[in-house]
């Protein structure tokens, strides 16, 4: 069975980091492009950052650049994403998901991570970034 399990929310000041954690069961996820999204309340699910299958590319939302960083380890089957320097506005439900053509498929119009490429989801983990 095909799983991603995503782990490492909690609640968290602001300035503060986290390291979320994604990882496969049933698949290996280095043939993959890997995706992590958030949706906060009442607003869309957002692509926040990316992985190839080959590590060559990494995408970021503009809103994250320079704070959030991911990576990969293949022998433990997991994606990482780093976030620092955390603000409220990170406060959402973070999910990774995987691609199956191992890519980071870009809209070309928002130059924004194309979710609709990404085929399996994970259940979700809570950021809540508060004083």
């Amino acid at each position: 069975q095909v799983q991603l399990v995503e782990s490492g929310g909690g609640l968290v000041q602001p300035g503060g980091s986290l390291r979320l954690s994604c990882r496969a069961s049933g698949f290996t996820l280095d043939y993959y492009g890997i995706g992590w999204f958030r949706q906060a309340p009442g607003k869309e699910r957002e692509g926040v950052s990316c992985i190839s299958s080959s590590d060559t590319t990494t995408y970021y939302a503009d809103s994250v650049k320079g704070r959030f960083t991911i990576s990969r380890d293949n022998a433990k089957n997991t994606v990482y994403l780093q976030m620092n320097s955390l603000k409220p506005e990170d406060t959402a439900v973070y999910y990774c998901a995987a691609e199956g053509s191992g890519l980071c498929p870009i809209a070309t119009m928002t130059s924004t991570l194309e979710k609709g490429d990404f085929g399996s989801w994970g259940q979700g983990t809570q950021v809540t970034v508060s004083s």
